[in-house]
């Protein structure tokens, strides 16, 4: 697994990486319905970045009332940082300008600053960290997955609903690349360090059929059982049994 220094972090240029993966393949054998196939990291990548942009919006006004007294160029940062949201948002609702926008989130326009430009002119702001965060849900989506694992690297957050979204989108990245071990590490991480209903049973349930895939079926039957006995109203939880079926079968 690369790691990533911190120290002399520089802007790269941003281009779309085209990248396939085999995990979604491997994940297409672990439908949750009996009749529809789904992609594990598909379903839920809208949740990933769409719910993250909500969130974003309800902390920003008390993020900024903190950095304006106890940050000097924080007003001026979050400024920057609402143009570059809007363009995030923008992208996530737009498929056909998906990749413009991101790009623009990502290096700014009209003379605003981008996600990589607050991260290098705000150090320490709140702006540029959730800057580091959705500059790494920018390069996912545009399928730069080694990028996205650096800046989400980065994201640090009293928040933990946000911290659990960043490992997993780090986990996910990891399973694009196709690096399935190190992808469960970080699913194991998001579910474990906010144990909400929001967040928690759908990263068990992304750890769980990892888990599966890498034939640690113990580990799957474990996971899958924490989801009906601590989650039994998830939405994860509807068809469990047939999850906890087909990996006993293997």
């Amino acid at each position: 697994m690369a790691t990533y220094k911190k120290k002399g972090l520089k802007r790269k240029a941003s281009n779309t990486v085209t990248n396939q993966s085999t995990t979604a393949e491997v994940f297409d054998t672990l439908d949750q319905s009996a009749s529809t196939t789904e992609k594990i990291v598909a379903k839920y990548q809208n949740f990933i970045v769409g719910g993250v942009i909500t969130i974003v919006i309800m902390v920003l006004g008390f993020l900024g009332y903190s950095s304006l007294v106890l940050e000097p160029n924080s007003e001026e940062a979050n400024n920057e940082l609402f143009t570059a949201q809007t363009y995030f948002s923008q992208a996530l609702n737009d498929n056909e300008k998906s990749d413009s926008l991101f790009l623009l989130s990502l290096n700014g326009g009209n003379g605003k600053y981008g996600f990589l430009d607050i991260i290098e002119n705000y150090s320490g702001t709140n702006a540029s960290q959730l800057s580091y965060y959705s500059a790494g849900m920018a390069y996912y989506n545009l399928n730069d997955f080694e990028n996205a694992i650096k800046y989400l690297k980065y994201f640090d957050s009293e928040d933990d609903v946000l911290k659990s979204l960043a490992l997993g989108g780090i986990g996910d990245s990891f399973a694009e690349l196709d690096q399935l071990d190190d992808a469960l590490s970080y699913y194991e991480l998001a579910f474990k360090v906010s144990n909400n209903n929001f967040t928690a049973p759908k990263f068990l349930l992304k750890a769980a059929n990892t888990a599966s895939v890498l034939k640690q079926n113990s580990l799957a039957k474990k996971y899958y059982n924490s989801i009906l006995e601590d989650f039994p109203k998830s939405s994860e939880s509807f068809y469990i049994d047939i999850q906890i079926e087909k990996n006993s079968s293997k």
